[in-house]
């Protein structure tokens, strides 16, 4: 009897045992094990404006006066030039290399356009040379003439009267029609330099402009006269020099021999207006070469 007591006082002595150790049959939720949020903060930069590539927009009047043979490439050069800054207006006078060099001095115009290098006596007086493209000098005849090529010699003693007869170059039996720019002219002046003949051409007709001798030459099946590349169009023919046809790839590689610079000419010690400064810079960049390409000359820059 006194071992069953002690029996049951000890199972009740351990049941409350337990429940003093808080045991319970209720699952414990388990703490949440979620894992905090990784989306990286932000990275977005504060909005700001992109920085403009766009030039500063520009207004006023460019005036530019020289070269006729220039015609083509500053036409060119315009209307491209108009498309950067349109409310700029670029006015082209086609009076003569000599003209506009004296007109630049004097200050008549912005620009000055020569087709011709510039000689040291202008650069003393200021003149400064900035030169954006290359253009060859065609010798250019009637088409229906025979002869094709000719050596820089036959061309001088053409010029100088020393050869008068096409037939003592293989044409026909015909007295030769001299036809060439006048005194002043980039073209001329170019020409006569290349080929030797300064100050010795016996000409049988001076014109004023490019079209006037290919006018004329196109009009007179003995005639022959020299014109920028860029203006021969198919109413005249080009002839060989040497052996080598002008064209914009013979001028760029030299093997052309007749060819001189196209060059905008400024003042030395003159600031030009923002507008003029504008115009010369776009002129001389390597962005303009297709449109000079297309004009029919070789840019400088490219």
């Amino acid at each position: 009897m006194k071992r069953t007591l002690s029996l049951v006082l000890m199972a009740v002595m351990c049941i409350g045992l337990l429940a003093g150790c808080g045991g319970s049959t209720e699952s414990a939720a388990p703490e949440s094990t979620a894992p905090e949020s990784t989306a990286p903060e932000s990275t977005a930069p504060e909005s700001e404006a992109p920085e403009s590539t766009a030039p500063e927009a520009l207004s006023g009047i460019v005036n530019t006066n020289g070269s006729t043979s220039m015609n083509d490439v500053i036409l060119a050069l315009t209307e491209g030039f108009g498309e950067v800054q349109p409310d700029v207006t670029v006015n082209y006078t086609g009076s003569g290399s000599g003209a506009g060099i004296e007109g630049v001095l004097a200050g008549s115009c912005d620009l000055g356009l020569s087709s011709r290098a510039l000689t040291d006596e202008e650069k003393a007086e200021g003149a400064v040379e900035n030169i954006i493209a290359l253009d060859g000098v065609a010798v250019v005849i009637n088409p229906e003439n025979t002869v094709t090529d000719l050596t820089i010699e036959q061309i001088a003693q053409i010029f100088t009267g020393e050869i008068t007869n096409w037939s003592e170059l293989g044409g026909a039996d015909a007295e030769i029609a001299v036809f060439g720019r006048e005194n002043g002219s980039g073209t001329r002046s170019a020409f006569e330099e290349i080929v030797g003949v300064e100050d010795a051409c016996a000409y049988t007709n001076e014109y004023s402009s490019t079209g006037d001798v290919i006018g004329n030459v196109a009009s007179n099946p003995n005639a022959i006269g020299y014109a920028s590349l860029s203006a021969v169009d198919e109413s005249v023919v080009a002839l060989m020099v040497n052996g080598v046809a002008p064209s914009e790839d013979t001028v760029k590689d030299g093997s052309y021999e007749i060819q001189r610079p196209f060059v905008i000419v400024t003042v030395d010690g003159t600031e030009l207006s923002p507008a003029a400064q504008a115009f010369l810079d776009y002129a001389m960049s390597a962005e303009v070469a297709d449109i000079i390409a297309a004009a029919g000359a070789v840019s400088a820059n490219a």
